[in-house]
């Protein structure tokens, strides 16, 4: 059923993106020192199997995303809704893991050779670029649905889907060249 779109005070959006602006400067920060300053170690246990949990969890929010697109293109706004809520879930349960599992063993290196190594390489700076925009833009999103501002929304979502499509997706691919190599 579709409500008329809530305005939203001013003050209100300037709080939204300051919020926004603070949490992904911050997550930036954090995980700008987890993977290059960070050495590892700090951790006794056995993690070797969380990279295998990283890519399901991004395969999995990869699954969402597209069946939540699916669901909105075929006016089901309710399942696209919770299929949205679930991918977010999803990535925030990657994140969570792949924190803890570089707070433990530092930066994991390729260590492939040739042609393959430029080719992990370029798949690596696009996936690590545009995940930076993944949680502004999501966060984002969720506002703007919230406050019933769908026209807002779905500007945000057309370039949002396919970043965070892309970087479920290379983050999955990075996992396998990483075994293969």
């Amino acid at each position: 059923m579709y409500r008329p779109v809530a305005q939203t005070a001013p003050s209100q959006d300037r709080t939204f993106y300051l919020f926004n602006a603070v949490l992904s400067a911050g997550a930036l920060a954090f995980l700008a020192w987890l993977l290059l300053i960070n050495t590892g170690g700090s951790i006794e246990a056995d993690l070797s199997f969380l990279p295998a949990v990283n890519a399901g969890l991004n395969s999995l929010a990869a699954a969402l995303l597209v069946a939540g697109y699916v669901a909105i293109r075929g006016g089901r706004r309710d399942l696209h809704k919770y299929l949205m809520v679930s991918a977010f879930a999803s990535s925030a349960l990657f994140l969570v893991s792949y924190v803890i599992y570089h707070y433990a063993v530092g930066d994991t290196r390729y260590t492939g050779e040739g042609a393959l190594r430029y080719v992990y390489l370029a798949i690596l700076l696009t996936h690590v670029l545009l995940s930076m925009t993944v949680v502004p833009l999501a966060l984002s999103a969720f506002w703007f649905a919230y406050k019933r501002r769908f026209p807002t929304h779905k500007k945000i979502t057309r370039f949002l889907l396919p970043i965070w499509l892309y970087v479920s997706v290379t983050g999955v691919v990075i996992f396998f060249m990483l075994r293969a190599a």
